[in-house]
């Protein structure tokens, strides 16, 4: 396991130090939706520009740690591209890794749907964060903003 424990640690420290799709979109068309974790400082904001029922492009801005400005450029690269829905899958399917882990930590019992990390690809390089509960919310902060945005472009 350690060699896939190093291989996740330098998938994380490659999209903080070479972040993808970094930058603003012009807002509009693109929403603007802005994420902030009290707990730690860190800062997201999120451009996402959906065309029809598509995420056409997706911009990261913001500072924080490395797990929370990874965790953007991962999802960012994960969401381009596809449909709304296929985004809200991803994003359902990378918060429920974090929550089935959080679960179990806490031992509360509780009914968590199982995930299978290969079925999100180099996201899973985050599922090492689930150790240490703190940093849950810098790994969740983009996803959560993410789904501000999009519930908006749907409303919008």
């Amino acid at each position: 396991m350690n060699g896939l424990e190093d291989l996740y640690r330098e998938i994380i420290l490659d999209h903080y130090r070479s972040p993808r799709n970094r930058g603003e979109l012009e807002s509009p068309p693109a929403q603007r939706v802005e994420g902030f974790n009290p707990l730690c400082g860190d800062e997201v904001v999120v451009y996402v520009q959906v065309d029809g029922d598509r995420v056409t492009d997706i911009r990261i801005a913001g500072q924080g740690c490395s797990i929370s400005q990874s965790s953007a450029s991962l999802m960012s690269a994960a969401v381009k591209g596809k449909t709304v829905a296929e985004a809200r899958d991803l994003i359902r399917t990378f918060k429920a890794m974090m929550q089935v882990h959080e679960a179990s930590l806490e031992g509360d019992g509780g009914e968590a749907e199982a995930v299978d990390p290969e079925a999100l690809g180099e996201l899973a390089a985050l599922q090492g964060v689930v150790k240490f509960p703190v940093r849950i919310k810098c790994a969740t902060l983009s996803w959560n903003t993410l789904t501000q945005g999009l519930d908006e472009a749907e409303a919008g």
